[in-house]
Formats: structure tokens, sequence, C-alpha cells
């Protein structure tokens, strides 16, 4: 009886013993869940984080074409439980470790990432200045293209006027009576060379006579004549009519300037015209001649 008695009381002993081991089992099984999903909250988190750096580098390598390196950590917790006590305390240590090291790089992390936005607002800006300055190098191109090809068709025209000249030269010069290295320049009112037409105020005309034969030397007028492109006289306030016979045949000029000269055999001579009014831009036409014909003549543009 007594032997029945003490069996039962041993019987109740392990019971409450197997109650308590289990009960404390499940208890150390719940912390350790808890704590498991504690780790993958963390773990999640910085997943996300390393997808949203793995997007930004991608738009920053899209702006300057070169991509910022970040090493990826992956860190494998391994462990094995001997008792379930020290392996709740190495979880915790693991679990310290981990949440350290996981905020040391969630904050690197962040760093970054504003370091890469910084950098892609940077190269935003420079990028839409280059777009700018290309689109005004743009504007500027087409409008070089346009004055240069205004400048062509000018130089064109400025190569037919010359021609025409040449043409006429032919004409109304005399083949032993004709002016040499014979020259145009524009200037302004300092003593200047010009070539704008706003900037002209004066027109200055030199040539050499060489070798004049002794019937054509002596005192002889010479004229001046200023026109534009189309052989219209510049208009002046007292322009110099005069009538020459050129070759056999009478033709009229409108002078700006006449002036006496003793034509020896060899000379070089000058016209000084100052304008009355500002001349266009535009092709001119200078031109001196004598009574019995043309001597010389250039074209000349002003902007």
């Amino acid at each position: 009886m007594e032997k029945n008695r003490s069996l039962s009381i041993v019987a109740i002993i392990l019971a409450l013993l197997f109650l308590g081991t289990g009960f404390w089992a499940f208890t150390l099984n719940k912390k350790a869940k808890a704590l498991t999903a504690e780790n993958e909250a963390y773990s999640q988190e910085i997943s996300e984080l390393k997808d949203l750096k793995l997007q930004l580098e991608a738009e920053v390598d899209s702006l300057e074409q070169a991509y910022i390196q970040l090493e990826e950590e992956n860190v494998n917790l391994k462990g094995a439980y001997e008792e379930a006590q020290q392996e709740i305390q190495r979880r915790k240590a693991a679990l310290r470790r981990l949440s350290s090291k996981s905020n040391e790089e969630i904050g690197g992390l962040k760093e970054q990432i504003a370091a890469l936005l910084s950098a892609k607002e940077e190269l935003e800006k420079a990028i839409t200045a280059l777009q700018m300055e290309n689109d005004s190098l743009r504007a500027l191109t087409g409008q070089l293209s346009e004055s240069l090809a205004a400048a062509e068709a000018e130089n064109r025209r400025l190569n037919e006027v010359n021609a025409a000249l040449q043409k006429e030269k032919e004409r109304l010069t005399l083949a032993s009576y004709k002016a040499n290295a014979f020259r145009v320049e524009v200037e302004r009112k300092k003593p200047k060379v010009t070539s704008k037409s706003r900037r002209a105020r004066r027109i200055n005309v030199t040539f050499d006579l060489m070798n004049v034969p002794p019937e054509y030397q002596g005192v002889q007028t010479l004229y001046l004549v200023i026109t534009d492109d189309k052989g219209t006289p510049l208009p002046v306030s007292n322009p110099i009519k005069a009538t020459l016979n050129v070759k056999g045949q009478t033709m009229d000029i409108f002078a700006v300037k006449a002036k006496e000269v003793n034509i020896g055999e060899n000379q070089r001579l000058s016209f000084t015209y100052d304008l009355e009014q500002r001349l266009k831009s535009g092709i001119y036409r200078a031109i001196v001649y004598t009574d019995v014909g043309m001597l010389g003549a250039a074209g000349f543009k002003l902007r």
C-alpha cells in the first residue's frame, strides 16, 4: 500500500515535471519564433533599402555613365541549439549584433542614397544647362549660317560688280593711259579703316599712273564717281556734271569730286571724299575718269 502511494507520488511528480518541461519548451519556442520574425523584419527592411539603392544607381548611371559599385554583404547566420536557454541567449546576442549591424548598414545605405540623389540632381542641372547651351548654339549656328549665306551672296554680287567694272574699263579705258594699283578704303571719323556702313565717314581712293605717254601729260581734270551696285550715283548736294569724249563717243557723268592734276610720266594720285550722309549697307563702285576715258575702278562692300 505504501509502495503504491510512493509510485503514485513519483508519477505525479514526473507528470508535473513533464508538463513544466513542455510549457517551458513551448515558451522558449514562442520566444524563438518572435525573435525569428523580428529578424526577418530587419532582413526585409535591408532588402527593400538595397533594392532602392540599386534603382537609384541605375538612374545615376544613365546620367553619368559610371556605376558606383556597392558591395552587397550577405550575412548567413548559423547556429545550433544545444540547450534551450543557451540558444535563446545566443539568439538574443545574435539579434543584438544583427540589430547593430543592420542599423549601421541602414544608415550607410541611407547616406549612399542621399549622395546618389544629390549626384542625380547635380547631373540633371548640368544636363539642363548643357541643353540650354546647345539650344543657344543651334540658334547661333542658324544665325551664322544665314549670315554666311548672306555674305556669300554679297561676295558673289561684289564679284559680279567687279566683273562688270572690268568690262566697262576695257570699253572705256585707253590701253596706254590707265591706273595701276587702284585701291579703295573706307574710313570712320577717326582715321581708321572700317567696313561698317554706320561708321563710314570718308572714302579714300589711291592709284598709280605709270609710263604715261607724252600726249596725255600735262594739266588734266580728274573726276571721282561713286555709285551703288546698279550704277546709280550717290545723291550729293552739288554733284559735278561732266561730258566726256571716250573713244569718239560722248558720255555724261555725275562726280562727287573733281580736281586738276599736272600729270607727269609717273605719279601716285589719290582722292578723298567726305560723305555728306551715312551710306546704307551694300555694294558700291568707285570710278576715276579723265576727259578722255576711265582711269580705273573698283567695287567695295559695306556691312
